[in-house]
């Protein structure tokens, strides 16, 4: 898909001579368009929920919330976490599970069989010490709770209470979480003339994680950062009038 996008970006700037994108300037735009995308998608989840719950949405082949969901389930990891030390764990990261979180669901505690025994919940470092104080409120094996902080070497650690919750005590941490998209790269080789021919066989290729029906919301919003990278305002306010365009809105879906 990314190579469909880059010669509908190239054709539309090359039209009326607006300039010329080189490739490492689309990859940067692609990255900050896929993200934008990606971050659509979840305050759209809310929407369609908020409208559900309203009964204002509806269902089968009018059901929008099934293709979101699916989209944001494509990139959702559960992974068992490194012990930092004593009940601290290090949080998902390109280090220690492959992926940093963008946005953590849950937290379970596992015992020495596997089994799990409480799903933490997450609470401020100004309230744990609050709730620890108190008998009636304080975190248990069962409840447990955790905290998300910044240690000193600059990695960041879940922290789980009770602290009998620990390495020590072969408790296993397993968290479920939502990542980040992979950041597009599209990856060419240089002909003699030096026009660049696009090449996917390189190491470090990697296409959009979208859908393919984003190919043209990607394509529109790439257009946008090239209009001001290449000062040319027809050029993002042509890509954002098409966008504002083709896009419906939640009533227009009613």
């Amino acid at each position: 898909m990314i190579n469909s996008v880059r010669n509908t970006v190239l054709s539309v700037i090359n039209k009326n001579n607006y300039g010329y994108i080189t490739p490492a300037d689309f990859n940067l735009f692609a990255k900050q368009a896929q993200m934008e995308l990606y971050e659509e998608y979840y305050s759209s989840y809310n929407k369609t929920i908020n409208m559900e719950n309203a009964r204002m949405s509806g269902t089968e082949y009018a059901d929008i919330e099934q293709p979101i969901a699916e989209t944001l389930e494509s990139f959702l990891v559960t992974s068992n976490l490194d012990n930092y030390s004593a009940n601290q764990w290090l949080a998902p990261s390109e280090d220690t599970t492959g992926s940093a979180a963008y946005m953590i669901l849950r937290i379970d505690c596992l015992n020495d069989l596997g089994s799990r025994i409480g799903t933490a919940e997450k609470v401020s470092n100004a309230r744990i010490m609050m709730l620890s104080d108190s008998n009636l409120t304080g975190p248990s094996l069962m409840y447990p709770v955790y905290t998300y902080e910044q240690n000193t070497v600059g990695t960041s650690t879940i922290v789980l209470y009770p602290d009998t919750i620990s390495d020590t005590n072969d408790y296993d941490i397993r968290c479920t979480y939502f990542t980040y998209p992979k950041d597009p790269k599209w990856t060419y080789i240089t002909l003699i003339d030096g026009e660049p021919m696009f090449d996917q066989s390189q190491p470090d290729y990697q296409d959009f994680q979208l859908p393919a029906e984003d190919e043209y919301k990607l394509a529109m919003k790439i257009l946008q950062y090239s209009g001001i990278s290449i000062r040319e305002q027809e050029v993002a306010a042509y890509a954002l009038g098409q966008e504002q365009h083709e896009q419906p809105t939640f009533s227009q879906q009613q």
